[in-house]
């Protein structure tokens, strides 16, 4: 049913995305299918705003989310599911869109976060890529308290 799963994660918040991991886990175990990890790390906008940040910050950014993206993923992955890591860099729902369809993924999975006020209903991200993607979506919410 599924071949390829991206399982879009948040580093900032490596405890909420347990939940998503053991799902998608399971999905690739059930399914023979390949998980594909995506973080995003985010652009800064506008020129004005990288002004403010020493050069080549971004360069080194990227780099440190590879470098713990990759140890995060070989702590929660087993090791006999096929699997790849992917750094994404931009918008965030964009870029979970973009890498949605250049892995060719028949699902993506993310975690919805415990909600602020303002975005109870889902995030401003997960509801975007809920109502753009292509494919089918699956928000994986925190265990209830």
């Amino acid at each position: 049913m599924y071949e390829n799963i991206l399982l879009a994660v948040d580093l900032g918040h490596k405890e909420a995305e347990q939940r998503a991991i053991d799902t998608v886990v399971e999905y690739a175990r059930a399914f023979g299918a390949t998980i594909h990890v995506l973080n995003v790390v985010p652009d800064f906008g506008m020129a004005l705003v990288g002004g403010f940040f020493p050069e080549g910050f971004e360069k080194r950014a990227l780099a440190r989310a590879h470098e713990e993206l990759n140890a995060f993923v070989a702590a929660v992955i087993p090791a006999e599911i096929p699997h790849r890591t992917i750094v994404g860099h931009g918008g965030i729902y964009r870029e979970i869109l973009h890498w949605a369809q250049e892995t060719k993924a028949d699902l993506v999975v993310m975690s919805a976060h415990r909600p602020e006020l303002e975005d109870y209903l889902l995030g401003p991200n997960a509801a975007r890529v809920v109502r753009h993607a292509r494919t089918s979506v699956l928000v994986v919410r925190p265990a209830p308290a």
